[in-house]
């Protein structure tokens, strides 16, 4: 079972970087484009929260993605020190997100709801047992 989780990981992997370098991406910048567009005016650290990365790795990603201009540093309303982060309209006229419910859809048909939820938990609770491992 193991074997078969790692190779669903490893070929779902090469399909989503095959997306995202469809639009100039890798796979670690498009997913911080998806994530930031359901997020966008969030601080850096938060997002490096939400995306499980250290905000050092986040911040080389967000600096290559702002020199591609896909995404922007603004100040935030009430406090100027600290900066939102927003995507260009170049970044969202690369439609990671459809492109990611398309793969979605395509890896998890034939399952049912029922089915998917199973999996769904089943999945949450190796990841929690993973964390708990010392």
């Amino acid at each position: 079972m193991f074997d078969s989780m790692l190779n669903l990981m490893r070929v779902l992997r090469e399909r989503l970087d095959q997306s995202a370098q469809g639009v100039g991406l890798t796979f670690s910048r498009g997913r911080v484009v998806a994530v930031l567009s359901r997020m966008e005016g969030t601080t850096q650290t938060q997002l490096a929260h939400a995306l499980q990365v250290e905000p050092p790795t986040l911040k080389r990603q967000l600096d290559a993605l702002e020199a591609e201009g896909l995404v922007e540093r603004r100040p935030m309303e009430g406090d100027k020190r600290k900066r939102g982060l927003f995507l260009t309209d170049h970044a969202r006229a690369c439609s990671l997100d459809t492109m990611a419910a398309t793969i979605r859809e395509q890896v998890m048909s034939g399952l049912g709801p029922e089915e998917r939820e199973t999996l769904r938990r089943g999945f949450d609770h190796l990841a929690h047992n993973i964390e708990e491992m010392s």
